[in-house]
């Protein structure tokens, strides 16, 4: 090939000098979103529950001076407004934020207790609530000054729903009814914060890589306020998904990762209020 016939390929845009809020970016999907944004030049505070788990991942990015950490549990009323101040103080901006943190706690509906089930509606929904709304006197006031002055900035908010929230999914109806409501959350704000130059939108997974969907094992359990809640799912039930799904197998949180930074991007400046399914093609 010569020098006339080469192509440049760059990439398409930076998000040099922007902010972002990633929580549940501790390991799995969350994690692999906090590293391509950093890749693409944003500062990153990561949130989790899991403090080591930050650590780690804050330490596996080559730019870790852009990257902050803050742990806590976002179920706890408290935390939301601590990480919107954290953002700010670390890096005086919030430019985007991805609401990722979540677990499952399945069961039918016969042996579903109040407390699980609000469990699901207190990670999945309250918490992106809560966070969305301490963010929003900042996001606004911001957004303001600016049209103000005649410029137009774009702010991004990724909401994390899932094929159980589009479909329904048998022994998941504390998730499912979680991971629906992310996406009347979702086109409610896009209604709302419109005005502001923010865009909201939502990506629903499908199964994804992730220790929530490894095999079940009955020693499998993550610990949550005290919990030991069973994770992994059925060796069986993996086998038929990827049989189903028209990709033929499980994605990986690289790939789920793209999907969101899609919705972080200048390339999604304009859409808003819309769900993107990342599933491979399978749908419950």
């Amino acid at each position: 090939m010569t020098e006339k016939d080469s192509v440049s390929i760059q990439s398409p845009f930076t998000l040099a000098g922007k902010t972002a809020i990633v929580t549940g970016a501790g390991r799995g999907i969350g994690g692999a979103i906090m590293q391509r944004l950093v890749v693409v030049g944003a500062n990153v505070l990561a949130c989790d529950l899991d403090r080591e788990a930050l650590s780690k991942m804050q330490a596996s990015v080559d730019a870790s001076d852009r990257v902050a950490i803050i742990h806590g549990d976002l179920m706890d009323p408290e935390f939301p407004p601590q990480v919107v101040n954290a953002a700010l103080e670390a890096f005086s901006s919030i430019d985007i934020i991805v609401n990722c943190a979540g677990f499952s706690w399945d069961g039918v509906i016969q042996k579903t207790t109040d407390e699980q089930f609000l469990a699901m509606l207190n990670i999945h929904i309250m918490a992106p609530f809560r966070l969305l709304r301490a963010a929003s006197n900042y996001l606004r006031e911001t957004a303001k000054r600016e049209i103000a002055n005649g410029q137009r900035v774009m702010r991004k908010v990724v909401n994390i729903t899932s094929i159980s929230g589009t479909g329904g999914n048998p022994g998941q109806a504390g998730y499912s009814a979680g991971k629906a409501g992310v996406i009347g959350l979702t086109k409610t704000l896009a209604k709302e914060w419109g005005r502001y130059n923010i865009n909201v939108n939502a990506v629903g997974f499908g199964l994804i890589q992730t220790r929530m969907t490894q095999p079940f094992k009955p020693e499998g359990t993550i610990n949550v306020r005290g919990k030991e809640i069973p994770i992994g799912v059925q060796p069986k039930m993996l086998d038929s998904i990827a049989t189903g799904c028209p990709l033929g197998r499980i994605g990986t949180p690289e790939e789920a990762s793209g999907a969101v930074l899609f919705f972080c991007s200048p390339l999604s400046d304009y859409v808003t209020g819309e769900v993107l399914i990342c599933s491979g093609g399978f749908h419950f």
